[in-house]
């Protein structure tokens, strides 16, 4: 027996049987026939490959079976690649988060208006002007502005200021109302007033702080008795939250009241669309309002107040149920603190007394004890239908406050020189269980221009209207009504001609804009139709003048033809009859007073 040396036995036990063995082994092992040799070369186009055993072919075979899928599975892996463990899907949810409303109008800033620098300037002036007056008119103040428009070292940059004698802000309101957008407190109120998202001024902070980097400085004051309060603001976009740069006591001449300073890209510009033709307007339909407006070249001009008489403050009101829908109705179901339908209708709603909430259970197949947590979807739905169903009363008006024919027709004559100066204030109509009323005024003749369109001025809540004159309901309503009845000159499907301007006013507690930047009044059929009604009134009153006018031109005219024809008339008959000067000049008196009182001159 052979002796295994050292290296073979290792040092710490048997290595095993030695490499001549292994050699050994692996001659042992038999070589493919030579058939499937011959095969596989002629199959083969690529290189020669060294053979394989059965054992290895066995194996490699299998695990080539493992792994290659068949071709409806293959089909089915390319679609859900990767997702068998869940690992694209895992990845996909990593890229989800939450956008901030901020984050969103800082790419879509056109939505709110700021499309240009020139569009941007108005648009900040407006929402400052219409927040100032919202607050002295819910105060019962009446309104003092100051607007002026500051240049600065850039051409291209302005600072804007605006100021007001309202109530002022409270110090911990401050940031979240100039910083934050969709906050305030007119969104969730139902009654007429001219903001209504709570995007407006935080918007244009949030538009000078991109266009600039620059923050935003609000001074407010509560009262006497109270310091004004200073804060100098950005907002934080990611996550729609106000970031104080600094904040503190400051003096201030005004006894109560707000200003705001704000540095801007945008472009100053007269005409149509400019921020004098707004503040015009502004004064126009607010009659009781005094603006001290300070343009970009130093100019000073001052709209003043052609009343001291404010408008009665708007009430606020519930919910009327023609104007509920099938979701809202159920969110309102789930949030209320009444326990019964009976008590929640009475409740929740304007115009439902305990008689018509019986009413409208009974027709849903509900009793007034029914249990409101116990009401499902079908239930919710039926009872929508029988709120549609049910003969209610309006709903309250006092939530709307038009500026009146009186308002209207002073507004009017202290801007404009016309010869005559119309209004007319529609009573109250309802659209989707909105109450809203519908005025026109209309001024016509004197220093108007005569050889050119028609000059409408659309307002919204006492906010003028400068864009999309096309798409407003405003226009829609002056150009569909036939003026030809009326005296004027129209071109087809075009505004009529002649000096005059139109103003149309819609108040109502939620006026259906177009979109976010509140420019256009949708097209709804209710507002459309009262437009129309109260345009077609005008225009009999129109006519009516223009009548006169033609008459006395007419009469004039004669007047003259008389005035010019009368001597010559005097001396034929003097010659023909052989009449004394005397009795000829008597002879013309009384022929001139017949003509003239036939024709009442």
């Amino acid at each position: 027996m052979k002796t295994r040396s050292r290296r073979q036995q290792g040092l710490f036990g048997d290595l095993g049987p030695s490499k001549k063995k292994k050699k050994k082994k692996k001659k042992i092992l038999k070589k493919p026939s030579r058939k499937k040799t011959a095969n596989r070369k002629k199959r083969s186009t690529g290189p020669k490959k060294k053979p394989v055993s059965k054992k290895t072919k066995r194996r490699t075979t299998s695990n080539a079976r493992r792994s290659t899928p068949s071709p409806a599975s293959r089909r089915g892996k390319n679609e859900n690649d990767g997702s068998r463990d869940g690992a694209t899907a895992r990845k996909l949810a990593s890229r989800q988060r939450e956008i901030s409303v901020s984050e969103f109008f800082t790419k879509n800033r056109h939505l709110l208006g700021f499309d240009n620098p020139r569009k941007a300037l108005l648009t900040t002036i407006k929402e400052a002007v219409d927040n100032s007056l919202d607050a002295c008119e819910e105060a019962e103040i009446l309104p003092e502005l100051f607007v002026e428009i500051r240049p600065t070292k850039r051409d291209d940059r302005f600072l804007v200021i605006v100021e007001d004698n309202g109530p002022g802000i409270v110090k911990s309101q401050i940031p979240q109302i100039f910083a934050r957008l969709l906050y305030g407190s007119k969104f969730h109120s139902r009654k007429q007033q001219r903001g209504q998202q709570g995007i407006g001024i935080s918007a244009a902070a949030m538009y000078g702080q991109i266009t600039t980097g620059k923050p935003v400085r609000v001074v407010s004051r509560i009262g006497k008795r109270h310091p004004a309060q200073a804060a100098t603001l950005k907002i934080d976009t990611v996550r729609n939250r106000p970031e104080v740069v600094r904040q503190s006591s400051v003096n201030w001449d005004r006894a109560h009241g707000t200003r705001i300073e704000l540095e801007l890209e945008a472009r100053v510009q007269r005409g149509k669309q400019s921020v004098d033709e707004y503040l015009l307007q502004t004064a126009i339909s607010n009659p009781h309002v005094q603006i001290s407006y300070k343009n970009w070249d130093g100019e000073t001009r001052v709209f003043e107040r052609a009343t001291r008489k404010a408008p009665p403050p708007a009430r606020e009101i519930k919910p009327h149920p023609y104007g509920v829908e099938v979701g809202l109705l159920g969110n309102m179901l789930r949030h209320t603190e009444a326990k019964k339908l009976g008590a929640f209708l009475k409740k929740e709603f304007s115009r439902v007394s305990p008689k018509v909430a019986a009413q409208i259970a009974k027709q849903s197949g509900l009793t007034s004890d029914t249990w409101v947590r116990s009401i499902d979807d079908e239930q919710t739905e039926a009872l929508q239908s029988a709120m549609q169903r049910v003969k209610l009363m309006a709903p309250a008006t006092n939530c709307v406050t038009p500026i009146g024919e009186a308002g209207l027709v002073a507004g009017l004559k202290k801007e404009l020189n016309a010869d005559v100066y119309l209004a007319n204030t529609r009573s109250p109509k309802i659209y989707r269980g909105n109450p809203f009323v519908v005025e026109v005024a209309l001024a016509y003749g004197g220093e108007l221009v005569a050889d050119d369109s028609v000059r409408v001025l659309r307002l919204a809540n006492r906010v003028p209207l400068l864009y999309q004159n096309g798409a407003c309901a405003c226009s829609k309503a002056v150009v569909t009504t036939d003026w030809r009845n009326y005296l004027l000159t129209q071109p087809r499907g075009s505004l009529p001609l002649g000096p005059m301007v139109v103003l149309l006013h819609v108040a109502s507690v939620w006026v259906p804009f177009t979109s976010e930047a509140k420019e256009a009044v949708a097209h709804y059929p209710e507002i459309l139709k009262e437009m129309r009604l109260a345009l077609q009134e005008m225009g009999r009153k129109v006519a009516t003048h223009i009548r006169k006018q033609r008459r006395e031109a007419d009469q004039l005219k004669k007047k003259s033809y008389i005035q010019a024809y009368l001597p010559a008339i005097g001396e034929a008959l003097r010659d023909i009859l052989e009449l004394s000067e005397t009795q000829a000049n008597k002879t013309v008196s009384n022929l001139r007073h017949i003509l003239e009182k036939s024709r009442k001159m």
